[in-house]
């Protein structure tokens, strides 16, 4: 398992109880037993595929851990629907659980953590613990919130505007190479001159620039980012549809009566970089108030891509917690 030889992986695609196609990697450890080795499933987030996780899977596989991470729906390998109303939690869910035949760790970040926190609530009864990257838990509401509305109150998130129109999904392949870069910055190149796409309006304003530069720093070496560019050019309309769902979940969430707390047994690990603009401090106090085993850890001086900007940080921290977890809860995990 070489991170920078995509195919030096276990890849597999299966259609699933779902009916829907899923391309993943499935590592197995040596002498893999279901009753004795737990089961990692890794949720990417936007705009990632399984090969965030590259640098984490090897360590947590001899670690002796089976680790499935699949290409999330639209994405890469998987199946493309063309309806955002295909990509709601409860669905994507219910595709994940379908991807484990035993109970399990799931482990998400970014968006991936945002269906980590849904699985925990969509499907209580196939999870042994939870742990989420970058993006804390939020709670079901019961009133709707437009995205227009959302992001008058944080505009720092009116680059979401832009991936919700339609036509995003037509403008971005143009400038796959601009784009990665933009979502994969190296921020401590940058300091104060980074370009802000988050203001509504803005990501596409620098993307149609040809004065912004296409080779801006990354936290990806070259190999690493030309895998991005090829497998994102398979289409953005998939991973973009995420972003069209929030009625939606809403109507599916209010309907299902999904609680607002998760399960007061179930262990919880968040972890998140201090210069992460994603996770602040209020949203993190938020969370706290809906998870009773809550416990976080987090990483000075890292940014939003924790897996490859701190990957020995979070490979150690989850290993180490998976392990007092193996101690904690022998029974539970004999279950695995």
């Amino acid at each position: 398992m070489d991170p920078l030889k995509p195919e030096s992986f276990n890849h597999r695609t299966e259609v699933l109880s779902t009916g829907r196609a899923y391309h993943f990697v499935d590592q197995l450890p040596v002498d893999y037993d279901p009753k004795r080795h737990p089961t990692l499933l890794c949720v990417h987030g936007f705009p990632d595929l399984w090969y965030g996780w590259r640098y984490q899977i090897g360590p947590w596989v001899r670690r002796g851990c089976r680790v499935v991470v699949p290409d999330m729906l639209g994405y890469g390998g998987s199946a493309k629907p063309t309806d955002a109303e295909e990509y709601t939690s409860k669905k994507l869910c219910a595709d994940l659980a379908a991807l484990l035949d035993v109970l399990g760790i799931v482990i998400g970040h970014d968006w991936g953590s945002y269906i980590a926190g849904r699985f925990a609530l969509w499907q209580p009864d196939r999870l042994l613990a939870l742990i989420m990257l970058s993006v804390p838990y939020t709670p079901p509401t019961r009133e709707y919130i437009p995205l227009t509305e959302v992001v008058k109150r944080a505009p720092n998130l009116g680059y979401q505007l832009y991936f919700n129109d339609q036509k995003s999904s037509h403008e971005i392949p143009s400038h796959l190479g601009k784009f990665v870069s933009l979502m994969f910055a190296d921020v401590s190149q940058y300091g104060d001159k980074q370009p802000d796409f988050t203001p509504k309006g803005a990501l596409e304003k620098i993307l149609a620039d040809s004065k912004t530069p296409i080779g801006l720093p990354t936290i990806l070496n070259d190999t690493e980012r030309a895998y991005y560019i090829q497998e994102f050019g398979k289409g953005m309309h998939g991973p973009l549809n995420y972003y069209r769902t929030s009625q939606y979940r809403h109507e599916e969430e209010l309907a299902a009566r999904l609680p607002a707390a998760l399960s007061a047994d179930l262990p919880y690990l968040f972890i998140w970089g201090t210069h992460d603009p994603t996770a602040t401090p209020f949203v993190i106090n938020k969370a706290r108030k809906f998870i009773s085993k809550y416990q976080d850890i987090a990483i000075e001086g890292r940014g939003h891509w924790l897996m490859v900007e701190a990957k020995d940080e979070v490979t150690k921290h989850i290993s180490e917690w998976l392990e007092h977890l193996t101690c904690s809860h022998p029974r539970e995990v004999s279950k695995l």
